[in-house]
């Protein structure tokens, strides 16, 4: 059986249908969602995951109905401030993965900037919240800056092209588990999930809790990560 994995990443996919099931707005599904991250948030911390990222809002996101937007806008303040200091005492750094779009409110902006600077030096485990964010995006701006830093396209790796993306020192995703059941990557992290295993529970985010955590992490500790190679077998007795 092998180790725990050092990076797991979620799609928390399936608000929508959860709320849609209790004939009740978008918007209470996002509401519900908040006991589910901070759920995953202590399972990955006593698990020991040492990095734990969450697809919270895309750059497509922004084509949601503007009502949908500012709610999703006012629970990431509030989680933020309900949750911060808890965070803080648990030796977790949070970082956020995109957070460039001028449509970002100015006061949610502050509240992400601070609860960044509250966190830097923890090392226990960090986690990435990947806010106003798109894979492909990522790599352009990588591409972008590799041009203004003036390197030679010969000297273009896939290690140097890595260390202009948005935190270099982010390991690749071992494990991304998407919930709801649907099967898409959606524009996630595109570099660092290029030899991730998926799993796809069939759990609504909202009724995502710790156990069903512990059940993906015992289906990863059971696989075999082979990155595209076959296992040799190991050849035992005295030969021929």
């Amino acid at each position: 059986m092998r180790g725990m994995p050092r990076h797991v990443a979620f799609v928390m996919d399936g608000n929508g249908r959860w709320a849609a099931q209790r004939l009740l707005p978008r918007t209470a599904g996002h509401m519900a969602a908040e006991a589910a991250v901070i759920d995953v948030i202590e399972a990955a911390h006593t698990a020991g995951v040492e990095w734990l990222s969450l697809y919270a809002f895309s750059t497509e996101n922004w084509r949601r109905p503007a009502v949908e937007v500012d709610v999703l806008m006012r629970l990431v303040r509030r989680a933020i401030r309900k949750h911060a200091l808890a965070l803080h005492m648990r030796g977790i750094r949070c970082r956020f993965l995109g957070v460039t779009d001028p449509r970002i409110p100015p006061w949610l902006a502050r509240d992400i900037a601070d609860l960044m600077v509250l966190t830097r030096d923890n090392r226990r485990m960090t986690l990435t919240v990947a806010f106003d964010h798109g894979g492909r995006r990522d790599i352009v701006e990588a591409a972008r800056s590799l041009i203004r830093d003036g390197v030679p396209p010969e000297e273009v790796t896939e290690e140097s092209f890595a260390r202009h993306l948005p935190h270099p020192d982010m390991p690749e995703v071992d494990l991304v588990i998407r919930t709801s059941g649907e099967q898409r990557i959606s524009n996630f992290m595109l570099w660092q999930v290029a030899y991730a295993e998926w799993m796809f529970p069939p759990v609504l985010w909202p009724d995502f809790r710790a156990a069903h955590f512990r059940e993906c992490l015992d289906t990863y500790q059971r696989r075999d990560r082979r990155f595209g190679g076959v296992q040799v077998p190991t050849v035992t007795g005295k030969g021929l």
